[in-house]
C-alpha cells in the first residue's frame, strides 16, 4: 500500500464508440467524442456530482469525431476543437453548439488526431492547433485565419504519403519558437521546427506510433515519449541534440499489446501514465542520470538517456483504453475511455510522493 493506487472511481456504460475525452479546464466538467452507430457524431458533456458522473450536454452531428483538444482556447471561453472522419476542423463553444465558432476542411480525409498551445495559459505565442490525417498531411492552424493553414508538412511528391496517427506541439516557451512532432503508421517520427520551418529531427521506431507528448509543451523541449504497435514505447531526450546521433533515447516494452495512449502528470512532468490494448494502465517515473550530457570522441556535446520505473500497473477494461486524459486542477484525478464503451473516473494516489 505504499505504492500509489490506480481507482476506477466511477463507470458510465454509454450505448456509442468512445474515440476520446478531456477535461473541461477550471471545472468538473469533461467532454467525451464518439460515433453512434447511426453513423452520426456524438459529443457529450458530463459533471461530477455528489459521487456521480451526470449528462450535462448530448449533442449530435452529422459527422462523427474522432479526437479534441481545449490546448488552443483562452480559459475564459475554454473552447473545444475537434477533427472530423470528413476531415473537418471544427472549433465550438459549448454554451451554444448549433454551429461551430470556426470551421474549414482541413484535410481529404479523416483527421486522426489534433493538438492546441497558446491557451490556457499554456506556452507562449499565437493560438494554434495542429491536425494529423490519413491523408499524410500535417498542418498547423491559427482559428483567427480561416481556410488556409499557416504551415502545412507534407511528404516529398517522390515519397508515399503515409497515415499520420498522433501530433504534439512542444518548445512554446517564448513568442518565437515551437515545434511539432508528428508520428506515421509505418514508424516515423518527424519534429517540425516551425520557427525556421524545416525538419529539425526525424528518426523510425519500425511500429506504428499510437501516440506522441511532450512532457511540457511551454519549456525549452525537455522529453519526449512515443508509444507503438507491438508493446514498446520511447522515450527521447530532447534538451541536447548531437549532430549525427541526434537525440538520447531508450525503449521498453509494457502492456504485452498496441500501447495507445501516453499523458505526462501535469503537475509533475516526470510522471506519466501509459494505456493499453488489453485495457491495462502502468504508471511510469522517469529518472534522470546524474549528468544529462557528455561529450564524444571528437568533443561534441551529447545526451545521456535516464530510466524509467514503474510505480504501478492495473487493468481495468478487456479492451483497448482509446483515450486518457488527467485533470489539470486536480493531482491525480483522470478520465478514460474505452472500445467497451465505458466512460470511467479514476483517481490515482500518493503521486506527490514518488
Amino acid at each position: 500500500m505504499e505504492k500509489p493506487q490506480i481507482i476506477v472511481h466511477l463507470q458510465k456504460s454509454l450505448n456509442y464508440t468512445l474515440f476520446d475525452t478531456k477535461w473541461i479546464p477550471r471545472s468538473a466538467k469533461l467532454v467525451v467524442l464518439g460515433n453512434h452507430p447511426r453513423g452520426t457524431g456524438a459529443l457529450q458533456v458530463y459533471e461530477l456530482t455528489h459521487g456521480q458522473v451526470t449528462l450535462q450536454q448530448n449533442i449530435e452531428k452529422d459527422v462523427p469525431f474522432r479526437c479534441g483538444t481545449f490546448g488552443a482556447s483562452s480559459l475564459s471561453q475554454r473552447e473545444l476543437a475537434t477533427g472530423d472522419f470528413k476531415g473537418n476542423l471544427g472549433i465550438w463553444n459549448l454554451e451554444n453548439t448549433k454551429d461551430p465558432v470556426f470551421s474549414t476542411n482541413a484535410h481529404e480525409e479523416i483527421i486522426n488526431c489534433i493538438d492546441g498551445v497558446g491557451g490556457l495559459g499554456i506556452g507562449e505565442g499565437a493560438p494554434e492547433i495542429v491536425t494529423g490525417s490519413r491523408d499524410g498531411l500535417v498542418k498547423v492552424w491559427d482559428p483567427r485565419q480561416k481556410d488556409k493553414p499557416v504551415a502545412c508538412m507534407e511528404p516529398a511528391d517522390a515519397e508515399n504519403r503515409r497515415d499520420c496517427w498522433t501530433v504534439a506541439f512542444g518548445h512554446a516557451h517564448n513568442q518565437s519558437d515551437r515545434c511539432v512532432a508528428a508520428g506515421y503508421d509505418n514508424g516515423d517520427i518527424k519534429m517540425f521546427d516551425l520557427r525556421a520551418m524545416n525538419l529539425r529531427w526525424e528518426t523510425n521506431v519500425r511500429n506504428g506510433v499510437c501516440c506522441l507528448e511532450f512532457d511540457r509543451k511551454d519549456i525549452n523541449m525537455n522529453k519526449l515519449v512515443a508509444t507503438t504497435l507491438e508493446s514498446k514505447f520511447h522515450v527521447w531526450d530532447v534538451r541536447t541534440q548531437h549532430p549525427s546521433k541526434g537525440f538520447a533515447h531508450l525503449a521498453e516494452e509494457a502492456h504485452k499489446s498496441t500501447i495507445w495512449v501516453v499523458r505526462h502528470l501535469p503537475q509533475n512532468r516526470d510522471i506519466f501514465m501509459t494505456s493499453g490494448g488489453s485495457g491495462s494502465f502502468y504508471l511510469w517515473k522517469y529518472e534522470y542520470p546524474s549528468n544529462r550530457v557528455t561529450k564524444d570522441s571528437n568533443d561534441v556535446h551529447m545526451g545521456v538517456i535516464g530510466r524509467v520505473d514503474l510505480k504501478q500497473n492495473v487493468t481495468v477494461s478487456s479492451q483497448p483504453i482509446s483515450s486518457f486524459d488527467w485533470s489539470p486542477d486536480k493531482e491525480g484525478l483522470a478520465v478514460c475511455t474505452s472500445f467497451d464503451q465505458t466512460l470511467r473516473v479514476l483517481i490515482v494516489t500518493k503521486l506527490n510522493q514518488i
